[in-house]
């Protein structure tokens, strides 16, 4: 059964940009997604100004982009290309599974952390699920995830206010949850990026949470049970 939503031609093969200073891995990845008939990469980058330049003209639906560049590196790189407005999905794929370089990464607003040393069987199917608007996160760092941060919340209320949310905000969280983008909520709820991301900024405030994967990790942990 295809992980294609319904409303996103079947025909259409979801675009990647690959942004890496390894040229020999940016050729093995390649060819990976070149033997998938749902993903094409559609530029790559050795460095992260590069990628920033191609990510802006080509808008592609994932950004798969190393966390340790020379000169600018991945987390900045990611920064930048979120004050851009760059709609893409951007996945951060890293030797890196130190619990801080994962914070900072999701912190920052990546669309997921994956470990370059995964079965490429695992990276197809986890690029496909990024694709449709899921988060994807390498499956041994799930734990030590939720782990930090619960224990990065010291000062937060220890209840967030579901109750003060807006129906559409209740709705939208909800599909946060779920791990959709802002994109895949906005086609969901027929309404513009932008104002889904208005709705985020403000639900965020309210629940006195500074992220979307604390909203998630909040939700696994039954804070959604009293909707």
């Amino acid at each position: 059964m295809s992980d294609t939503p319904s409303d996103i031609p079947s025909d259409a093969p979801a675009s990647i940009l690959l942004i890496d200073d390894h040229p020999l891995l940016r050729q093995g990845i390649k060819q990976l997604i070149e033997m998938e008939s749902d993903m094409a990469v559609a530029g790559e980058a050795s460095n992260a100004t590069d990628g920033i330049r191609l990510a802006t003209e080509l808008e592609p639906d994932l950004i798969l982009m190393d966390l340790n560049m020379p000169e600018v590196s991945g987390i900045d790189a990611l920064k930048k290309l979120r004050e851009l407005n760059i709609s893409s999905r951007i996945i951060m794929f890293t030797v890196s599974d130190q619990e801080d370089d994962v914070v900072a990464a999701l912190r920052a607003g990546a669309d997921g952390y994956l470990l370059k040393d995964m079965e490429p069987e695992d990276m197809i199917a986890q690029l496909r699920q990024a694709a449709v608007g899921k988060m994807v996160i390498s499956d041994r760092l799930t734990i030590l995830l939720a782990e930090a941060l619960r224990s990065n919340k010291p000062q937060q209320a220890s209840r967030p206010d579901f109750d003060s949310l807006t129906p559409r905000e209740k709705d939208i969280l909800r599909l946060i949850a779920e791990g959709l983008s802002n994109k895949m909520i906005g086609r969901k709820l027929d309404i513009s990026d932008g104002t889904v991301k208005v709705h985020v900024k403000h639900l965020l405030k309210k629940l006195n949470l500074r992220s979307r994967v604390e909203v998630a990790v909040w939700a696994v942990e039954g804070g959604l049970h009293k909707a």
